[in-house]
């Protein structure tokens, strides 16, 4: 079973899936509010999708919620430190958050995820990695990619104030820049695993 909350997500799945010879079920879903039964899932995962959810709360739990006792969660979450978690911090200042929105990036750490999770799982795992990215020659390529392709940024360039879209262009452009080595990017991010506990 496969889900996500943007229609158009599910089908970019479904189409990498099929190419790799894979056929999950696909269910739009949010995961604040997941639509399976408490204890489906011998192993709930998530890459870079549960983290943006709004309300941090409410997503581990239902996360729990889902997994049988004695099931496996596994995250990859982008870290605050690292590169996209710094997007997320240019971005800020230029942007409001909806009430009640929490950062995004603070799924990426470990002690904030102990909080989360609390007494409801155990035998857990952090590790941090890096992604080696090699598609962008230069911060404002980087940046024009992302303001038309990725979610939270364009987003962002929607919410921000007209006088001030060349300071986010330019604020991105230099993100890009710094984060470029001999036109390599290393995206860190934050590998968790943990057991759920018996309900």
């Amino acid at each position: 079973m496969a889900s996500d909350v943007t229609p158009s997500l599910l089908a970019v799945g479904a189409k990498l899936a099929a190419e790799r010879g894979a056929s999950p079920a696909w269910q739009e879903a949010d995961a604040e509010n997941l639509p399976f039964a408490t204890g489906s899932f011998d192993v709930v995962v998530s890459c870079v999708g549960v983290m943006f959810a709004p309300h941090h709360r409410a997503t581990a739990d239902e996360l729990i919620r889902v997994a049988r006792p004695g099931g496996t969660v596994g995250l990859i979450n982008w870290t605050p430190e690292g590169f996209i978690g710094q997007l997320f911090a240019t971005m800020k200042p230029f942007v409001t958050s909806p009430p009640g929105a929490q950062p995004a990036p603070r799924w990426g750490t470990p002690s904030y995820l102990a909080e989360l999770f609390g007494d409801r799982v155990t035998d857990v795992s952090v590790r941090r990695a890096n992604v080696r990215i090699e598609a962008f020659a230069s911060g404002a390529e980087f940046r024009d990619y992302f303001k038309t392709n990725y979610g939270p940024t364009i987003n962002a360039y929607r919410a921000v104030d007209p006088s001030r879209v060349a300071d986010l262009d330019r604020a991105l452009a230099d993100l890009g820049d710094r984060g470029l080595s001999d036109g390599v990017m290393e995206w860190e991010y934050l590998l968790y695993t943990a057991r759920t506990t018996s309900r």
